[in-house]
């Protein structure tokens, strides 16, 4: 849906959805300001503040009041990542792997003034002896604190209060769990660990109930004290080496260890006086996303025209054809492979300042078992259930310095078509998402129609109007 969404608005939306929910926001509040006292109240932003869309409402809503209270569109896009492991683990659990587009127009990116890219892709390693549901190594935690390091203000500690919170205490079943939960309860039902959250008594969740995860919550709150690493060469890695040959997906320390981020420059593909950046592989439905994008920049309409030219781009990448350019420039059909699902959110701060993501758990709640103590979804591991097709794209002009859209997409084989489509709607018109992208994709969406950070009244954002999301936003 597409909406402008008011700060007073959106603080009514929070207090409905849940006391719970308020409660996040308010841990948020409290670590930026110490406290909610008057003082601390007086400090939250007027006028325009950003915009963020994601596919689960409490995250949108808690990476909305990061804004709000001054914090960057990084800062921002941290904590609706984290709350989406709490609330949407089935597609963004800390098992996850992803990719993200920066952009900040005061700052040179590998192109001078570009997006920036952070990938943290898991590996694909070869499945260990005995392993009946290989899992893949964690890469959230670590990728949303690279994103951090290099575009955040605000503490990173403190960005964790809310999702730690919503985590031990709980929130209510969001419409997109459930829906995700329901052709699955059976599977979640066999792993012990993965029955208490998801099908607790012996019924699935339903809208509404309770989400409670105790031992994510605990997990969280040690990376405020010993930090993310913990989870990769620290207690916390070791611990949860043993808890993954419990649930059948081992792991290793020394596998952990060596599952970095890394960051670079993005593919670029020029529309009329803008750029438009998107992921580069390893996050290769950003490849196919480009030369879908390239299709409709020729022919607008002719979307299976663009679907295959994604497929033909993806699968030379993936046969070994080499520099991604060479692709896009030259051209080619073919199929899409399959892909797990995953979701996209984006950010947009007062300041122009821009992330889109892309995450993915390999397959929908990955490999559908948690490691006990540590309440961590295993995600699918990518050389048993392939490679997901991560996609995502940034348009903005060099010449204003301004940001212009961005497109997060999911909806498996049909995310980078979604994308590409998106993209191509949002830069042809005043609105983030005029129409819906072809099934199976799913799109959300921020546009600035005459740029940002110079026009903040011409930006509208939406999400997906077939998805239960949200696009939460202040003026």
């Amino acid at each position: 849906m597409g909406c402008k969404l008011s700060i007073r608005v959106a603080v009514l939306m929070t207090a409905l959805l849940s006391g719970t929910a308020c409660s996040t926001v308010n841990a948020v509040k409290d670590t930026f300001f110490g406290g909610s006292s008057p003082e601390a109240a007086a400090e939250r932003l007027t006028g325009f503040i950003g915009a963020v869309v994601a596919d689960e409402p409490r995250a949108a809503l808690a990476g909305r009041e990061v804004l709000a209270l001054g914090g960057s569109a990084a800062d921002a896009a941290v904590v609706v990542g984290f709350s989406l492991a709490v609330t949407l683990p089935s597609r963004a659990g800390l098992g996850a792997q992803g990719a993200c587009l920066a952009y900040d127009p005061k700052r040179d990116g590998p192109g001078s003034g570009s997006p920036e890219v952070i990938l943290f892709t898991a590996p694909a390693t070869p499945t260990p002896a005995g392993a009946d549901r290989p899992a893949a190594v964690p890469m959230l935690a670590r990728g949303l604190f690279a994103l951090h390091a290099r575009y955040g203000k605000r503490p990173f500690e403190g960005l964790l209060a809310g999702p730690e919170q919503m985590a031990r205490f709980g929130v209510p079943v969001s419409r997109a769990l459930v829906r995700d939960i329901a052709p699955l309860a059976a599977l979640l039902a066999q792993d012990p660990s993965a029955r208490a959250v998801f099908t607790p008594k012996g019924a699935a969740l339903a809208e509404g109930g309770q989400l409670q995860q105790p031992e994510l919550g605990a997990t969280i709150a040690g990376f405020r004290t010993a930090g993310v690493g913990d989870l990769y060469q620290g207690a916390l890695a070791r611990k949860l080496e043993a808890a993954s040959r419990i649930a059948g997906g081992p792991l290793t320390v020394d596998g952990m260890r060596g599952a970095l981020p890394r960051t670079g420059g993005a593919l670029t593909v020029q529309a009329g006086r803008d750029l438009v950046a998107f992921l580069p592989p390893p996050a290769d439905g950003g490849l196919g996303a480009a030369a879908a994008f390239q299709a409709l920049q020729n022919n607008p309409s002719d979307a299976s025209g663009a679907q295959a030219r994604a497929g033909g781009a993806v699968s030379r990448w993936r046969a070994g054809a080499g520099d991604p350019a060479a692709i896009l420039a030259s051209g080619g059909a073919g199929a899409l492979p399959s892909s797990g699902a995953g979701t996209g959110f984006a950010v947009l701060d007062r300041d122009g300042n821009s992330v889109v993501c892309s995450v993915s758990m390999g397959n929908l709640f990955g490999t559908g078992r948690i490691a006990p103590g540590t309440g961590v979804l295993l995600g699918a591991s990518p050389s048993a259930y392939g490679q997901p097709l991560l996609a995502a794209a940034l348009a903005y002009n060099t010449n204003v310095r301004g940001f212009r859209a961005a497109v997060a997409g999911s909806g498996q084989e049909g995310a980078p078509l979604a994308v590409a489509v998106g993209m191509n709607n949002a830069l042809r018109s005043t609105a983030a998402l005029p129409a819906a992208v072809p099934e199976p994709g799913r799109a959300n969406a921020i546009a600035c129609a005459r740029y940002l950070p110079d026009n903040d009244g011409s930006c509208t954002w939406a999400v997906d109007p077939r998805s239960s999301g949200l696009a939460a936003a202040g003026n």
